[in-house]
């Protein structure tokens, strides 16, 4: 099938974190740190991207920052003519790499919190990280680099929403996006105590909606919705295999970043394919193009062309098959397994932190504020929580 040019590149450098973020939409089964491509394999689908027609790169993880070669990769991209942006939890960012990825080409970093109260954020991120991240967000503004700070919203911090809205503005973020949890890898396994429940969602949207009329021309606020309580899908990535396509730790070309979890499909691995075909021939890129492999109702229904479906990493998780319609979908069969979730998340009223499930580390130790691993520091944040 003709494929137009994506638009974008998601470089997964690593699974290695020092976070394990109880959200977290990576894998449950993350990539050991010896299966990650080498270097020159970066390099290489680096130019196989700018071939095909990619505008913009970014460097993600896991945590990009463990990769010495994250300046080298950047720079290259540059001499590409991509756009950079970093995707970083900031544990590891030093003045010196502040500079030298300044230095390199990068175009902006985007910064990740997990509330506006240390206390809280420890908790949540399973590491002792937010003072560490407000010194990250001073070295950014330092290396005058743009900065934009992603929180992902949920059950635990919605409430503080001002708090979070009010600290990211303090720190120097030019862009804030309040991405309500995507239930997917770590977040689905968790959704019982991470959906809010409808009257938290109600007051934050209230507050959102003032402060971006009250910042407008001083910061950009962005809202993700939380599509459990919409009627209708999202357009998921602009489709499945239109806009955009993510690379993982391990070399597989993914539609997009979550695409792993649908253990249906065989995704192709840069190691043995040129990125250009992946793109254009693979069969899982192919899977869900058009509109042949959609089912009722999506296939008669006048949105088809608006949202494609919804999302196929929702439909396989909740379903067990990537091609039924997405169960968010006020029409699809399934859409009594979201009901079900949002029934239980309207009785519940508190959540106990330690009934969390928490990622697994891909083996790596922690990295303190200098970028080295560090054994056994934030063990004592989140005490006998599950999965650690």
């Amino acid at each position: 099938m003709n494929a137009p040019p994506p638009f974008s590149l998601l470089a997964e450098l690593t699974h290695r974190c020092p976070l394990h973020c109880v959200y977290c939409s990576n894998p449950l089964h993350l990539t050991h740190h010896d299966r990650e491509l080498a270097t020159e394999d970066w390099r290489r689908v680096l130019r196989e991207a700018a071939a095909i027609g990619v505008v913009q790169v970014g460097f993600s993880g896991g945590e990009p920052l463990v990769r010495p070669d994250l300046e080298e990769l950047v720079g290259l991209a540059r001499e590409l003519g991509l756009y950079t942006n970093l995707i970083t939890s900031g544990i590891g960012l030093t003045a010196a790499r502040a500079g030298a990825l300044a230095a390199s080409g990068l175009n902006s970093v985007q910064l990740s919190i997990q509330a506006s109260e240390a206390g809280l954020a420890d908790r949540v991120a399973g590491y002792k990280a937010h003072k560490l991240k407000a010194e990250a967000a001073r070295l950014v503004r330092e290396a005058e680099l743009p900065l934009t700070m992603n929180v992902v919203l949920h059950r635990l911090n919605i409430d503080h929403l001002q708090g979070i809205i009010d600290l990211c503005l303090e720190w120097g973020a030019e862009r804030l996006e309040l991405a309500n949890t995507q239930y997917y890898g770590w977040a689905l396994l968790n959704r019982e105590q991470l959906l809010p429940s409808p009257t938290q969602l109600q007051r934050a949207e209230r507050v959102f909606a003032l402060e971006k009329a009250r910042l407008h021309g001083r910061a950009e606020l962005i809202w993700v919705i939380p599509d459990y309580y919409e009627r209708l899908p999202k357009p998921c990535m602009g489709g499945w295999g239109r806009i955009a396509l993510t690379v993982a730790p391990d070399g597989l070309a993914l539609p997009c970043p979550t695409a792993g979890s649908i253990r249906t499909l065989r995704f192709d691995s840069v190691r043995d394919r040129d990125l250009g075909w992946i793109w254009r021939e693979s069969p899982a890129f192919n899977a869900y193009r058009g509109q042949g492999w959609m089912p009722e109702p999506c296939r008669s229904c006048p949105r088809r062309e608006v949202d494609f479906g919804g999302c196929r990493c929702q439909a396989f998780g909740l379903t067990g098959e990537a091609a039924r319609t997405d169960p968010v979908c006020q029409w699809s069969p399934d859409h009594h397994l979201v009901e079900a979730a949002l029934a239980e998340a309207s009785r519940a009223d508190s959540v106990s932190l330690r009934r969390l499930a928490y990622r697994a580390q891909a083996n790596s130790a922690p990295v303190d504020q200098a970028g080295q691993q560090e054994r056994g520091h934030g063990s004592d944040v989140d005490g006998g929580f599950v999965g650690r």
